[in-house]
């Protein structure tokens, strides 16, 4: 069964994102989801964001390994990403602050990080990495800069990664660990 959502829901003459495709979803427990066209920087918010704070899919799972018979730098490539999904800025505070007359002379966007979901998704990590056989869990962040959020989330993850002595554990700064994934990623 189909159901739309974005702009192809809007082109239906529905609402951007449908009560009806939400309950579809939780009715069936899955979905099969194709690109969902969102404006950049106008129109309506990302049809994404909005599925993953109605449904709670606070944990993006990205596994990242080499395809048999595709030639890339590095062989034997197998690691996983984690990524919060519903907090930092993706809770979508934001708006234009009037300057000079000007109503949209700048604009502002809130990164909230509750303590709630930094456990929840340092927990998941961690039981995935359980689940899956996994040795090491690597919490990537922008403490040195963002003091208070990323640091509340730095905190969390020392305190969960203390219940799974089992995991090894370490913190590493977000740019430090794109650039290492670049040039070694092992």
């Amino acid at each position: 069964q189909v159901h739309h959502a974005g702009l192809a829901a809007l082109e239906q003459g529905e609402q951007v994102l449908p009560d009806s495709t939400i309950e579809a979803i939780e009715r069936c427990g899955v979905a099969l989801k194709g690109p969902c066209t969102t404006p950049v920087a106008e129109g309506f918010t990302s049809v994404n964001v909005q599925l993953r704070q109605r449904l709670n899919l606070f944990a993006a799972v990205r596994p990242v390994r080499n395809l048999p018979g595709v030639s890339t730098r590095f062989d034997g490539v197998d690691l996983v990403i984690i990524r919060e999904n519903t907090e930092g800025l993706y809770v979508g505070v934001e708006h234009y602050i009037g300057m000079h007359g000007d109503p949209r002379a700048a604009a502002e966007s809130v990164m909230i990080i509750t303590r709630f979901g930094a456990e929840r998704v340092c927990r998941y990590a961690f039981e995935y990495a359980r689940a899956h056989g996994r040795k090491k869990v690597t919490l990537a962040h922008k403490a040195n800069i963002l003091k208070f959020t990323q640091g509340l989330f730095l905190e969390v993850g020392r305190e969960v990664a203390a219940e799974f002595p089992d995991i090894e554990w370490e913190d590493r700064i977000i740019d430090a660990t794109a650039m290492q994934l670049v040039l070694d990623p092992y």
